[in-house]
């Protein structure tokens, strides 16, 4: 039987996903992680998540990328086809983790519980 994996996309130096892969590996959920400053950006993948998700929830407009970011380049953000720009050219502003599950379903961020609800995984 081929179980689909789970993917965790973000970067390894991020305290969220530092505290989402924890997780993970202390409930026994088997994942594969996508290294956005090594491996870039899925590309094909940001329709999809945009959809799921919309890009102003993938886009971290907390986040010191885009605070850095020019002031012309951060209003210029205002629909799928910028914030994918944005996303593939700064990996870094995209809130992390996004997480493709099972089932193809995504979540964006860590929260313990949407992380036990998806991976099926009950907590006491």
């Amino acid at each position: 039987m081929n179980t689909p994996t789970l993917t965790v996309y973000g970067i390894p130096n991020c305290d969220t996903v530092k505290k989402a892969r924890a997780w993970l590996t202390e409930h026994g959920v088997a994942y594969a992680f996508h290294d956005f400053k090594k491996q870039g950006v899925p590309a094909e993948l940001l329709p999809e998540w945009l959809t799921s998700a919309g890009w102003q929830t993938l886009v971290n407009r907390k986040g010191t990328t885009w605070r850095k970011l020019d002031e012309a380049i951060r209003l210029g953000v205002v629909d799928d086809a910028s914030a994918t720009a944005l996303m593939v050219a700064h990996p870094s502003v995209i809130k992390r983790p996004v997480v493709v599950w099972r089932d193809g379903g995504i979540s964006v961020g860590f929260d313990a519980l949407v992380f036990a609800a998806r991976s099926q995984f009950k907590l006491p």
